[in-house]
């Protein structure tokens, strides 16, 4: 691969009368822009890059790779319309010996591609090719993918002043508010998104807790309106309509976190497929390492290309359009073939056939579906060598059946493209209802040892919260086995469902996901349990306390005022002008006074504690 010069890095004005703390730096959403050209005897030239040295050179060679369809063979479909447009998007590792400075922690480059295809029989292998990216450390596709749909005609258009006056918009927009509606300007055009809540991001590798935690308060499942996945925007029905019979094989390989390789013809099918595999598990956050769009160039295939079939697949989905992975990789345990060529074709014979028949195949797939008569006994994926279908083959034997109720009350389009788009809405709320239920009850158990608890009448809230239920897995599965998965799972499930939990607790998903909850159950009993001392009198609950009491209770009204203090410096706020500061140093110094002679001698021996008695 080539480079050629990054067009330089311009600065970006605002309005004289803008609001400079409405209108904060691009950085906040993009690493940046590229354009990047395919040429027959370079290879991919990477034309330009916002702002200059954006990337590393390695990250270039990377993000290069991956923004071009294996072959244009891919779109021979179309190629009787002379141009053909294709969108989407990748993820890549990024180069941390390269960035001094890893902001927020993040590991991954999310790059969102627009990609032109050029139909010439007068050019060399009969056409060209070019790719605009949009490059983030955060996978906002519901803000991206629209943002590079508007962004690449217009760059085909106007050149690189388009992604100049792109960045020039983008640096006006307001900071991202994670689980919140937004409304983002880009010229007179309005990309409006629900951003995902904080906690549904995968952190990288050294990622603070804090971070996550802070905007992290339980969403209930059963509010609609906030997004309960990072892929909450990708349609179910649409990508799986083919596979909805399998929807349950597959939700387990998520939940459980096994290594699955994801084979459609384009890149837009099989980015769409692995993005709906992840949301399908929502709310449950999938803490395996994903790729939507995966080549032989990413440099982690040296590693998986030199795995034997004894060895051990680390939990990952990989989305491929390439055959050659299927003998590649084909140590894999879980194959999913998804997506049908020639979908422009099809389109146009939509009202040949409705999806009444589709539907029927669906619901006769579920009540027969057993482990024998999978796919996978009968031929391997290798039969893709020859044609594409779409199909299943795993090891897995599934616990949970599929729900031919909910099959049942998808709605069966007309013979008609406008109306079976319609309808393909209906039927995804539907299956995201449905899902989202589902992993809701399968999580329910861990419930007690999520739960903050408040302090009961005549129980001392100066004392401090005690902690959370200890977890132990062995106790919980015993404990699972005796009471049941509940009346929601027993319906759907045969007897196999303690292994899935089982499998549960040992895989990837289950300790980021308990960790960052039972954080935000510790953050909220703090809460509760401050919140009662600021409206309690210390006074009444010292006469029953015993001196070990009292002084447990003045540690912890010390520590209260330590982190407040803590608190409002980083906020820039004066805590000593505040109430709270007046009820908590007064409750400390009534707790003092409480104290034994000899015991309050002791306590002066500490400069800090002496401070805070002088406050």
């Amino acid at each position: 691969m080539d480079r050629s010069s990054s067009f330089p890095a311009r600065k970006l004005e605002h309005d004289s009368g803008g609001d400079a703390a409405a209108a904060p730096s691009l950085e906040h959403w993009l690493v940046g822009f590229c354009t990047i050209r395919f040429d027959l005897e370079q290879g991919q030239v990477v034309e330009e890059c916002y702002p200059a040295g954006a990337l590393s050179q390695e990250e270039e060679l990377d993000v290069a790779f991956s923004s071009f369809p294996d072959s244009m063979a891919n779109s021979r479909a179309s190629k009787d319309f002379g141009v053909h447009d294709t969108v989407f998007f990748f993820r890549t590792q990024r180069q941390e010996e390269q960035r001094e400075e890893r902001r927020r922690g993040q590991k991954y480059l999310y790059g969102f591609v627009f990609n032109r295809q050029r139909y010439d029989a007068k050019l060399k292998r009969g056409g060209e090719q070019k790719s605009v990216l949009v490059l983030s450390e955060l996978p906002l596709y519901c803000v991206f993918k629209p943002l590079v749909e508007l962004l690449g005609p217009l760059y085909f258009e106007n050149g690189v002043a388009a992604l100049e006056q792109a960045a020039l918009h983008m640096s006006r927009w307001p900071r991202p508010r994670f689980g919140t509606m937004m409304e983002l300007m880009l010229g007179k055009v309005v990309i409006k998104s629900h951003l995902p809540p904080l906690h549904t991001l995968p952190p990288g590798p050294g990622a603070s807790r804090d971070g996550f935690t802070s905007a992290m308060a339980p969403v209930s499942p059963s509010n609609r309106s906030v997004p309960q996945s990072i892929f909450h925007d990708v349609n179910l029905y649409g990508v799986f309509k083919g596979l909805l019979g399998h929807l349950w094989t597959l939700w387990e390989l998520l939940l459980i976190g096994e290594p699955l390789l994801v084979i459609s013809p384009t890149p837009s099918q099989c980015c769409e497929a692995v993005a709906g595999l992840i949301s399908l598990i929502a709310p449950l956050p999938c803490s395996v390492d994903f790729r939507p769009y995966f080549t032989i160039h990413d440099p982690g295939f040296a590693s998986l290309n030199s795995c034997t079939e004894e060895d051990r697949i680390p939990p990952m989905i990989l989305g491929v359009t390439n055959v050659f992975f299927l003998k590649a990789l084909k140590m894999f345990p879980h194959v999913l073939s998804v997506g049908a060529c020639g979908s422009l074709d099809r389109k146009k014979v939509a009202g040949k056939a409705t999806s009444q028949g589709r539907l029927q195949k669906q619901i006769q797939l579920v009540r027969r579906l057993y482990p024998a008569n999978l796919l996978a006994r009968k031929e391997g994926p290798l039969c893709l060598m020859g044609e594409h279908r779409e199909a299943l083959w795993t090891t897995h034997s599934p616990a949970t059946k599929g729900d031919v109720q909910v099959l049942n009350r998808l709605v069966n389009a007309e013979p008609s493209l406008c109306i079976e788009e319609s309808t393909s809405v209906v039927n995804n709320d539907a299956l995201r209802r449905h899902f989202l239920e589902l992993t809701t009850n399968f999580l329910a158990p861990f419930g007690p040892y999520l739960r903050a608890s408040t302090p009961q009448e005549g129980i001392s809230p100066f004392l401090g919260p005690p902690p959370l239920p200890p977890f132990d897995a062995l106790t919980f599965l015993e404990a699972l086995a005796g009471r049941g998965p509940g009346k929601f799972l027993s319906k759907r499930s045969n007897t196999h469902w303690l292994n899935l939990y089982r499998q549960f607790l040992e895989g990837p998903n289950f300790m980021p996901w308990f960790q960052r909850r039972r954080a935000v159950a510790e953050q909220e009993q703090h809460r509760l349990w401050r919140d009662a001392c600021n409206k309690a009198d210390v006074r009444v609950f010292l006469r029953k306390m015993t001196e070990v009491e009292v002084v447990d209770s003045f540690n912890a009204v010390e520590r209260h005022l330590a982190e407040e203090i803590e608190v409002s410096r980083e906020s820039g706020i004066d805590f000593n002008k505040t109430n709270a500061f007046e009820k908590i140093t007064g409750d400390l110094k009534a707790i003092f006074e409480f104290l034994p002679k000899d015991l309050q001698e002791l306590m002066y021996l500490n400069p800090q504690r002496a401070k805070f008695l002088h406050l």
